[in-house]
């Protein structure tokens, strides 16, 4: 464990000695194997959303500290609305009670115009994942999560399925070699992109603080559900991709913006909390108005954590690419933590969050993956209004982590991998195939919303070693 010093602490917002010792005892007894950098965004965390953490039994003495104490700022009071906006459940059977209860919470925002749930949805911090949220004039941090930009991207090369056959070892080096997944580190080797040049970078002082771990951790996933892998495509006719209707190798990637998006994320949810003051239970849904100082800034390092997401993603698939010499004939890509200026049907102007949903305006292709044995999919929008232009953004979790563990044996994951005829590089029980919904079933729910074009089964998977 890094040794955590009292001026770090204090940096991150810890003045009060009362937390710092809290702070000190707690993570000897039960973070010595975490490092210095995830202590501190835990941290961070904590003190920006102290309500979140007053139920955990080690975290929740800590975020008492922040709750007795509230800072004075300049803020404003709302009550929430009797009247709620329009909400559209799809998949409702399938969807627990939670997540509605935290749709309906969202829905009775004063800034609420419309609402969707997806059927993948299930109960997240703030909005729950698989909701649609649009909103007049403000912005909800926490309606977009704390991995802005989090996105899928899918690269189809001219191979067919002997390419897998003959090179299977090599492309499981390659995962090895390009791709590096943890809160922490990046690739050995230095990374370039464009958007590191970005001016945006320079425009607040936090942005222009977080470039150069930015450049860092360029071409790098996450931990938990992010993903890169191999595997096969199938494409249907008439595909929009007018690529011929067969089998191809196919690259599927699934990760966000890493430490840059989180940053922001905390950073502008407590600017939120402290000037829109909400009634307790739906605090962590507090807004940013667009016309504010705040709302800008937000908007712009939303914006910019979005581009670097997708330049993670850029790399990952150049360097595999190349270093497999395969050519790419298509790729196709799509955000799903993120908010949109768009227009509803009657012409008004709204901001659409999508919590994990994949935007799906007419025509608008997009991915749908299921879990690491099971399928993904191609999917083109059929822009219904009623579910704000969107559709699910995966299968969605049936079971929380600690379920995930408790109830799957490595030995049973390696069983349900050779059944499915799936290598996987890293990985953990947590993110096994029966912590996930079916994503036949979640597909079906939402035929009213997306055309399937293509199927995706993955071969050679690399994820996160827990």
């Amino acid at each position: 464990m890094g040794n955590l010093r009292t001026k770090e602490l204090s940096k991150i917002g810890y003045t009060n000695d009362r937390a710092r010792s809290l702070v000190i005892n707690t993570i000897s007894k039960h973070f010595k194997h975490h490092t210095k950098e995830q202590l501190l965004t835990l941290l961070a965390a904590v003190k920006a959303t102290p309500e979140q953490y007053l139920s955990d039994e080690v975290l929740g003495k800590i975020a008492a500290t922040f709750i007795d104490h509230e800072e004075v700022c300049h803020h404003q009071e709302f009550a929430l609305l009797e009247q709620t906006g329009r909400l559209k459940i799809y998949g409702a059977k399938e969807i627990e009670h939670g997540a509605k209860k935290q749709m309906e919470l969202a829905m009775s925002l004063p800034v609420t115009v419309q609402g969707a749930l997806m059927p993948d949805a299930h109960t997240g911090y703030g909005l729950p994942i698989g909701g649609v949220l649009a909103t007049a004039n403000a912005v909800v941090p926490y309606a977009v999560g704390v991995d802005i930009g989090c996105r899928m991207a899918l690269s189809i090369f001219d191979e067919g399925e002997s390419f897998i056959k003959r090179f299977g070892y090599q492309m499981k080096m390659a995962l090895k070699e390009w791709t590096h997944f943890g809160m922490e580190g990046g690739l050995e080797v230095a990374q370039e992109h464009a958007v590191l040049d970005d001016p945006a970078f320079q425009s607040t002082e936090m942005l222009r603080k977080l470039q150069a771990k930015a450049a860092r951790q360029l071409g790098s996933s996450g931990s938990g559900n992010h993903f890169v892998e191999f595997g096969m495509i199938t494409l249907a006719e008439g595909n929009s991709l007018g690529l011929p209707a067969k089998e191809y190798v196919a690259l599927l990637s699934h990760s966000g913006s890493r430490g840059l998006g989180a940053n922001v994320a905390m950073h502008y949810t407590k600017i939120a909390m402290d000037t829109c003051k909400l009634p307790r239970e739906a605090q962590q849904l507090a807004w940013l108005d667009m016309n504010s100082e705040a709302g800008q800034e937000y908007w712009l390092s939303m914006q910019l954590a979005g581009d670097y997401a997708k330049a993670c993603h850029d790399r990952i698939h150049i360097n595999l690419a190349k270093a497999l010499g395969m050519e790419r004939l298509a790729t196709i890509e799509n955000h799903h933590n993120f908010a949109w200026e768009d227009t509803l049907a009657d012409g008004r102007k709204v901001i659409v969050h999508r919590k994990g949903a994949t935007p799906a305006h007419k025509g608008e292709l997009g991915i749908i993956p299921g879990s690491m044995t099971t399928a993904a999919y191609l999917v083109s929008g059929k822009g219904e209004e009623q579910a704000l232009y969107s559709a699910s953004h995966g299968a969605g979790r049936a079971m929380s982590r600690k379920r995930a563990r408790e109830s799957m044996t490595v030995s049973a994951l390696k069983k349900m991998l050779a059944a499915a005829n799936v290598t996987l590089i890293g990985g953990s029980v947590e993110e096994n195939p029966l912590a996930y919904k079916d994503i036949e079933s979640v597909i079906g729910a939402q035929e009213e919303l997306v055309a399937m074009e293509g199927r995706f089964l993955p071969r050679i998977v690399r994820m996160h070693k827990e």
